[in-house]
């Protein structure tokens, strides 16, 4: 089958283009990929990971999305168990920027992701699960030579990485941090996956895998346990749907808030008046705007319709987008800069796109966090640090074991006159929603090519701070400085800004393109 794919390494992506060469659909190239990305990227995904499948099916059905992401444990935990806490570690973007991480035995939740590839392949895949997967460990066993991208990620957690002796010995070999051109060879993460080829996910639930990951959170001091493991379940979503300038949006839902800022963000935009050209000081400033005033959203009543439901019928209420509304007008219109809101930080992550010649349409984004720089021994697998993040357990473990995390992922999909037009995600943390609006107006409203839009420098509001990637229009910048907007530049493009793999359609010629990020290595591959 032909198609499209867009992954954040060469190897991830052509796992996934090899996938549609042998007839499967974009389904299938998404699960292979997303096995590929553990030996590729291993520093942000792996089999312990978490993560959301969009899938728009070409005809019949509907859209739907599946939510495999991380979940609380601590159910039946042992009387006596020894609990450890969580290590801060900073993490640097460049030399002005570090956001705060949060790592060790502690920070690991209840994997998903693996239940979420045999799900989603279960109801939509066409070729054999063995044969998508088993790849996957040939390419760990003999090793992945480090890409510039890759080894901008590897770089910024090496804190995280060097921490204990599993992840020192993978990552630091000899003493030597790896750099580029690196070959991380995981021959143990092989075997693990190899089994999973072989016998299912369960292997993981169930299983070897999971006695030994239960083992080592026992010595370590982690939460998990073998009942929070076989209590692990993925639940099928109705996706949000939105949209903007006509064309329809249908991306992630809550418990996950990224979707439904990126739907409101676009719906302010939308409703707010003309803001000039694409890079002027008024488009800098509508965007910006735009961006604080969803901050703005994430207040407590936001927090509490998160998990109690109702979240997206408030933030998408038209007095709460008439109020956005107003908020980018007064900004054109010149009044003074507002307080800053403070918004939470959440996790980084990998993303994969792919569209094939049938309409069929899948996005996949997946996390192990920042790496909680646990590597369960014997076994290669890499442990996530997702209860690692203040947003997430301010007070603690303040929510009941099997409870999903909170997520910024946010897999979209954009449809015009009822076909995908474009299928987009992200990595990046905070940055993952501003990366994908901008992607979506710059291909929507500005006619760009997946990969115009992906290279598009990037802007980023947070805390009160104007993140203006290397690109931005100086003079532009010098306005908003000037209106009292407190703006960091940027020397180069930065994973900073996120990883953003897309897929388009021209909806005149339905001929496919991809866009991969390179600020996080990523790459495009077609498939004809």
């Amino acid at each position: 089958m032909n198609g499209a794919i867009a992954a954040g390494h060469e190897l991830t992506a052509r796992a996934g283009a090899d996938a549609l060469a042998r007839g499967g659909n974009a389904v299938d190239a998404a699960v292979a990929a997303a096995a590929m990305s553990w030996a590729a990227e291993s520093a942000l995904t792996g089999p312990c990971g978490g993560g959301f499948f969009l899938v728009r099916p070409a005809r019949g059905r509907a859209p739907a999305l599946l939510d495999a992401f991380t979940s609380i444990p601590g159910r039946d935990l042992p009387p006596g168990r020894r609990l450890t806490e969580v290590v801060e570690i900073m993490v640097p973007f460049d030399e002005q920027t570090t956001q705060v991480f949060h790592a060790g035995a502690a920070a690991c939740a209840v994997p998903g992701v693996v239940a979420g590839m045999a799900a989603v392949h279960g109801r939509y895949g066409s070729l054999p699960w063995r044969s998508l997967v088993l790849p996957a460990a040939e390419a760990a066993d003999r090793g992945v030579p480090t890409t510039a991208g890759q080894q901008r990620v590897f770089a910024a957690i090496e804190a995280i990485l060097t921490r204990l002796p599993e992840s020192r010995e993978l990552f630091s070999p000899g003493g030597r941090f790896v750099d580029v051109g690196t070959v991380v060879r995981q021959p143990e993460l092989a075997r693990s996956i190899e089994l999973l080829a072989e016998r299912g996910p369960g292997e993981l639930y169930t299983g070897s895998l999971a006695r030994a990951m239960v083992a080592d959170q026992e010595r370590l001091g982690g939460r998990l346990t073998m009942a929070d493991l076989a209590a692990y379940r993925t639940v099928w979503r109705r996706p949000l749907s939105g949209s903007f300038e006509g064309h329809g949006l249908r991306t992630n839902c809550p418990p996950s808030s990224g979707g439904v800022l990126i739907a409101y963000m676009l719906a302010v935009l939308a409703a707010a008046p003309p803001a000039g050209e694409p890079g002027s000081a008024p488009a800098l400033r509508a965007l910006a705007e735009t961006m604080r005033s969803a901050g703005r959203l994430r207040g407590p009543e936001f927090a509490r319709r998160l998990h109690r439901g109702g979240l997206a019928a408030h933030a998408l209420a038209p007095e709460a987008v008439e109020k956005g509304r107003l908020s980018v007008e007064r900004a054109l219109e010149g009044a003074p800069v507002a307080a800053a809101s403070a918004i939470p930080s959440d996790h980084g992550t990998t993303h994969i796109s792919v569209v094939d010649d049938q309409g069929n349409a899948v996005g996949f984004t997946a996390s192990n966090g920042s790496h909680s720089g646990v590597i369960v021994p014997g076994t290669g697998l890499h442990l996530n640090n997702m209860l690692g993040e203040e947003d997430l357990n301010p007070e603690g473990h303040r929510h009941d074991p099997g409870a999903r995390v909170p997520s910024m992922m946010a897999p979209t999909v954009v449809l015009n006159d009822g076909q995908t037009e474009l299928a987009v995600g992200s990595a990046g943390s905070n940055r993952i929603r501003s990366a994908i609006l901008q992607t979506i107006i710059n291909v929507v409203d500005r006619g760009r090519s997946a990969q115009d839009a992906v290279d598009a420098p990037r802007l980023h509001y947070e805390n009160g701070v104007v993140e203006a990637e290397a690109g931005v229009n100086p003079a532009a910048l010098d306005e908003l400085e000037g209106e009292g907007w407190q703006v960091v530049r940027w020397r180069e493009k930065n994973l900073f800004f996120g990883g953003v793999q897309a897929v388009a359609r021209n909806p005149e010629t339905g001929a496919l393109s991809g866009g991969g990020d390179p600020r996080r290595g990523g790459v495009a591959v077609v498939v004809d």
